[in-house]
């Protein structure tokens, strides 16, 4: 791995196990459904895609909540409708849940890591939906990165970046890379910041979602299934205005603040306070100690983040 990729010290330890054996057959069946829907829109791609905006875009919403309910997760939204029009979604990234999540907020093109394109099921759905992948070992590719950000937000697109450049499980956040907010800039869209938090129904968070470290896709998934009264909040925050910041560091600035805002909030009102602060402040300095490694392994290509 590239010395300047973005990377996290979550790991498998981080991530809590909800599963019983009594929990396997609702899995099996929560499985099935899931692979079936997600089929079923992959079938569909095509006819969707004809048709006009408006329902386009509300099929997708359905499908995608859809999704989320056949693995056994409650959704909870709150916030305002994103706007219309050229629009860079971005949000804290915990789980491949996360995806299905954003696209009930709006649908979207997606930036995603090249690595997808080989995943079974998941690759095809990706691919078919428009996502705009990145090469992240290849700093020399970023420009032109930003450069089809950009022009898919000029042509009226919203384009879901998860600047953080990695999952975190979910009690900590890493810090939003620049690059992508550079497209919002030429583009002169707006940026919607969101906030993601998963807990169980009752109050107590969990990391059960994260899809962090060694595991594998099909572990992660099972990990949802198996899980009971798994809620999933998204938080709309308040738009940043096109025009709002001067540069790219001060509107990722912006952007980390709103959800790491929306974050400690959650933590305060969900009674993990105390747990949640010990977490963060333990990942903050293993993120600080990475980010000093790399600074001092490739600090050119640092820069150009």
């Amino acid at each position: 791995m590239s010395a300047w990729l973005p990377s996290a010290p979550c790991s498998r330890v981080c991530v809590e196990s909800v599963g019983s054996p009594a929990a396997v057959p609702r899995a099996l069946l929560r499985l099935a459904a899931l692979l079936a829907v997600l089929l079923f829109g992959i079938v569909l791609i095509p006819v969707v895609g004809r048709l006009a905006a408006v329902w386009r875009d509300r099929l997708t919403r359905m499908w995608c909540r859809t999704i989320v309910r056949v693995a056994g997760v409650r959704l909870r939204m709150t916030g305002a409708a994103p706007p219309s029009g050229g629009l860079l979604l971005v949000a804290n990234h915990i789980s491949w849940m996360d995806i299905p999540l954003l696209a009930a907020v709006r649908p979207a093109r997606m930036l995603a890591k090249a690595e997808i394109r080989q995943w079974p099921v998941a690759g095809v759905l990706t691919a078919s939906s428009g996502a705009l992948f990145i090469q992240r070992d290849r700093l020399r590719a970023l420009p032109r990165t930003v450069e089809r950000i950009a022009d898919s937000l000029r042509g009226g697109s919203a384009v879901v970046v998860f600047p953080e450049g990695s999952t975190w499980c979910g009690r900590a956040q890493g810090r939003f890379r620049r690059a992508a907010f550079q497209a919002a800039l030429d583009a002169a869209v707006p940026v919607q910041p969101v906030h993601l938090h998963y807990r169980f129904d009752g109050g107590a968070a969990t990391t059960a979602p994260a899809f962090v470290g060694s595991d594998s896709l099909l572990t992660s998934v099972w990990r949802v299934v198996s899980a009971r009264a798994l809620v999933a909040e998204v938080r709309v925050e308040p738009v940043l205005p096109a025009g709002s910041a001067p540069d790219r560091r001060t509107l990722a600035l912006a952007a980390e603040t709103a959800t790491n805002g929306a974050a400690t909030n959650g933590a305060a009102t969900n009674g993990t306070a105390g747990t949640g602060t010990a977490v963060v402040e333990t990942a903050d300095a293993h993120r600080r100690s990475a980010e000093a490694r790399r600074r001092s392994a490739n600090s050119k290509a640092y820069a150009h983040l």
